[in-house]
């Protein structure tokens, strides 16, 4: 990653278990920006944190399926969670805690034991995002016994959209803000785009505005760079967050149907979209969808880029397909429409 120089400012530091990256493109902002965006970020994790005792989510556990008041911030959470399963079709949904605590992943990433005892796999569906009562008009939530909300397949990716608008406004000026593998751009771009490494390790925000996306194109055989404007581009994968139970592998996304880690030959999966949640959503059902991925992201009018575990490079839509996973570069222009439909 090349060193960040004016017009641009970047500052990274880690929040919500992953790299955060923070750029603007009036260096005098970015002291009180990183001040704005650490704010809201804790504000997030208070509410949404499956691993935090005291934060808003835990305490739904205890909830005995009552209607609960909810604040603000959880109140758009679980809203972009309920937005990703009904956009999925259910393949990404939040009532995946309980299967996430059985495999392993029952406290922050960095604290799982990544080579533990033997666990018994068994198959058993969701309880499924239906079951779920959200009134949003009223921040009410209520979540039936035995149901355990997990909001990070969408959680990062709304935080870091609603970051990057606020941040635009207030400062008037561009903003990148990446969350792990989620990054969201508002305001006015830089005059050539934003500059976005895409790369396996999803655990690494990827971003750098002043990098050059033809330099040095072999040093990373899984890395490439593109350009985008406006809207968000998500990587979900399988390698960042992967863990061992006895003999088997095992990774954070869940399949739905099985209430076991997904089966896929996607290592990882990057979509662009005109939000960054959107493109979350679609590359973390993706994943779930295996085979079926690229058909249906090319339905949805998706621009996508597909690693498969054998290295082989599968692109669709506008992303242009190449021999190799590296040195080519494009740039992803202004979207006329807001959002993406399910088909």
């Amino acid at each position: 990653m090349s060193t960040i120089t004016p017009p641009y400012a970047a500052t990274d530091w880690r929040a919500l278990g992953c790299a955060v990256r923070l750029a603007v493109t009036d260096p005098a902002a970015l002291g009180e920006a990183r001040q704005f965006l650490a704010e809201w970020l804790a504000l997030v994790d208070a509410a949404c944190s499956r691993f935090r005792d005291d934060s808003e989510i835990a305490a739904l556990d205890h909830s005995a399926g009552r209607e609960t008041p909810i604040s603000p911030v959880l109140a758009e959470a679980v809203a972009a969670a309920l937005r990703g399963a009904e956009l999925s079709g259910g393949e990404v949904d939040p009532t995946v805690g309980s299967a996430l605590a059985g495999l392993g992943y029952d406290r922050d990433f960095d604290l799982v034991q990544h080579d533990g005892s033997p666990v018994k796999l068994v198959v058993r569906p969701v309880p499924g995002w239906r079951r779920i009562a959200f009134d949003a008009e009223r921040q009410t939530l209520a979540v039936p016994p035995g149901i355990r909300l997990d909001l990070g397949a969408t959680a990062k990716a709304w935080a870091a959209d609603r970051a990057a608008a606020d941040l635009a406004a207030r400062f008037g000026c561009g903003v990148l803000v990446g969350l792990g593998g989620d990054l969201a751009v508002a305001g006015a771009a830089p005059a050539d785009g934003w500059t976005i490494r895409v790369q396996d390790r999803t655990d690494d925000p990827g971003t750098d505005p002043d990098a050059d996306p033809d330099s040095d194109p072999d040093a990373d055989p899984e890395s490439i760079s593109i350009l985008i404007r406006d809207g968000g581009l998500a990587t979900s994968g399988t390698a960042a967050r992967r863990w061992t139970r006895g003999a088997r592998t095992l990774h954070h996304i869940i399949n739905p149907r099985t209430g076991l880690s997904a089966r896929t030959p996607w290592r990882t999966v990057s979509v662009t979209a005109a939000t960054c949640l959107d493109a979350n959503i679609a590359s973390t059902a993706a994943i779930v969808r295996g085979t079926r991925a690229p058909a249906w992201l090319a339905e949805c009018g998706l621009d996508a880029r597909l690693l498969a575990e054998d290295g082989t490079v599968c692109t669709v839509g506008r992303w242009p397909a190449a021999p190799g996973s590296t040195g080519f570069s494009y740039t992803i222009g202004p979207r006329e429409e807001s959002s993406w439909t399910l088909r």
